[in-house]
């Protein structure tokens, strides 16, 4: 089995969008409490990350992807992941900063928090409609996968 794309992040932050344009595909997009599980991703519901006990289930589901992006929301920078948590992956982790358009006066904050969250440099900064930022995220991910 090809190993998949895991897609974690607070709430709203675009999990499902980023998910679908990785997929190619225009899937409704709706809130789950369950993965979804896609061709080339694993899309995990936010409540995973705001309950500790729920960790579990998203190193299980770890065991599956061979990439983990940890995703950052610009227009709300809430504070999700525990300080180190990309740590508890055994494959690549690469941190995207979504809605990348909108209040650009928060970009520090998220960088501050992927890097807080265990995470280096380069971070991606991701539009809905940016299909040139999109093309940069998919060449990292072919990169890391070659390497």
């Amino acid at each position: 089995m090809k190993k998949k794309i895991m897609i974690i992040g607070p709430r709203q932050a675009g999990k499902s969008t980023l998910a679908n344009l990785l997929e190619r595909t225009a899937r409704p997009l709706k809130k789950t409490q369950d993965a979804v599980f896609g061709k080339k991703t694993i899309d995990v519901p936010a409540a995973y990350l705001e309950n500790t006990m729920m960790y579990k289930y998203i190193i299980a589901l770890s065991q599956m992807a061979g990439h983990v992006l940890m995703l950052a929301d610009q227009s709300n920078p809430t504070e999700v992941y525990s300080p180190g948590f990309a740590r508890i992956f055994t494959c690549p982790v690469t941190g995207v900063i979504t809605k990348s358009d909108l209040h650009p006066e928060n970009y520090e904050k998220c960088v501050v928090q992927l890097k807080r969250a265990g995470l280096e440099e380069p971070f991606f900064c991701m539009a809905e409609q940016d299909e040139e930022k999109l093309k940069l995220l998919e060449t990292r991910l072919e990169q890391v996968a070659a390497s």
